[in-house]
């Protein structure tokens, strides 16, 4: 019997509601997906709603998180936590990203929050509107330039805030593997910028 064979009218508990994460986890449960689905999906878009979405971007949002419990549930452990819990916490992260990229939707060489290996020699005075036009160009270039695990992990790491631990427990990766590529990026950008520096000069 799948594991989300049930009667319609039973109520999901939680030690149910974990069964269904993990049969999703375990087995690539589709049945117990579509049950968690029809369950959390209208009140996480609820929640999203009350945090503020607007409601195409809360039904969006709520989609995307549910993704991500069919992609992460594997990690899922219900020791720790209950399904709820966890399922609202992927909601709650997807929200918090969005507000961020809502605040900085674009990549900013005068970011203060970049490291210094990302911000160029500040230009003369005349010359600075022109100069940091350029090096906003250089750098969004370069970072396009980058395989797309290492610019995941720069966009997580310098534009949203993340701690690398965090990061390493979104993405599923090991510490030192974020660590690094994180390395290997710094190091591709700071190659880049330089070259485009000279060519400029």
């Amino acid at each position: 019997m799948s594991a989300a064979s049930r009667k319609s009218d039973d109520p999901p508990d939680p030690a149910r509601l974990s069964r269904l994460v993990v049969a999703v986890g375990e087995n690539r449960d589709r049945a117990a997906f579509a049950e968690l689905f029809g369950h959390f999906a209208p009140r996480i878009k609820t929640y999203l709603l009350k945090q503020g979405a607007e409601a195409g971007q809360a039904e969006e949002m709520a989609q995307e998180a549910m993704i991500m419990v069919w992609r992460r549930a594997e990690s899922f452990d219900p020791a720790k936590s209950a399904a709820s819990t966890w399922i609202f916490t992927i909601a709650r992260n997807k929200r918090i990203d969005a507000l961020r990229r809502e605040r900085r939707p674009d990549y900013d060489p005068a970011d203060p929050t970049l490291p210094p290996a990302l911000v160029p020699a500040a230009p003369a005075a005349a010359d600075r509107a022109a100069e940091l036009t350029q090096q906003a160009e250089r750098l969004a270039e370069a970072i396009r330039a980058l395989p797309e695990e290492q610019a995941e992990l720069v966009r997580m790491a310098y534009f949203e805030d993340k701690a690398h631990g965090q990061i390493a427990s979104e993405t599923e990766l090991p510490l030192g593997t974020v660590k690094s590529r994180l390395r290997l990026a710094l190091a591709r950008l700071r190659k880049a910028l330089n070259a485009g520096g000279r060519e400029d000069a």
